[in-house]
């Protein structure tokens, strides 16, 4: 009897731990980035291969950075939300066009509308894995000194933006 009773404990502390586990919201994946200033880039413009889009040129604004591709299918979902939130004027979006083509990236703005002030061209994807991208779509808050302070997993929604984005956006604004 007393073999068992190391099996059955290893196997009650696993089975709290994937319980534990599959109570997690995998939308609020910690980020080491929180906190720490946004990666330096320096990335071609979707809209103007001969112009450069870096985070310094952002320097002095609170702002999102939005990590979106033709490809997604949950882009397409979050763009429309976007499109609305650009229009109210609250913060400036930059786009972050990962691991598409120019071209369809281009045609999908196009087609659904443009939210963001600048779009900048990751076609290899480095900029996303120096800012921890787990999948699109992903969205940074930076503050003003180039500070990352919040990190959106996968679509944003109304909830998230009203409940989430906008009080931490008006406490980095100072509104």
């Amino acid at each position: 009897m007393a073999r068992y009773l190391l099996p059955l404990s290893i196997f009650i502390v696993l089975a709290g731990f994937l319980g534990y586990g599959l109570k997690l919201n995998p939308r609020e994946v910690p980020s080491p980035l929180i906190d720490k200033p946004a990666p330096a880039f320096r990335v071609p413009q979707l809209h103007a291969a001969d112009k450069t889009i870096t985070p310094e040129d952002m320097r002095g604004k609170v702002w999102l950075l939005n990590v979106w591709a033709s490809w997604c299918a949950a882009c397409r979902q979050e763009h429309p939300l976007l499109v609305e939130f650009a229009r109210r004027n609250v913060v400036p979006i930059v786009g972050l066009s990962y691991k598409d083509r120019r071209e369809d990236g281009l045609a999908w703005l196009k087609e659904l509308g443009d939210p963001y002030v600048l779009s900048a061209f990751d076609l290899d994807g480095r900029v996303g894995i120096d800012y921890g991208v787990y999948g699109v779509p992903e969205t940074f808050l930076i503050d003003k000194a180039g500070i990352i302070r919040h990190k959106h997993i996968g679509p944003l929604t109304p909830e998230a933006l009203e409940r989430t984005l906008l009080p931490k956006i008006r406490e980095l604004s100072g509104a």
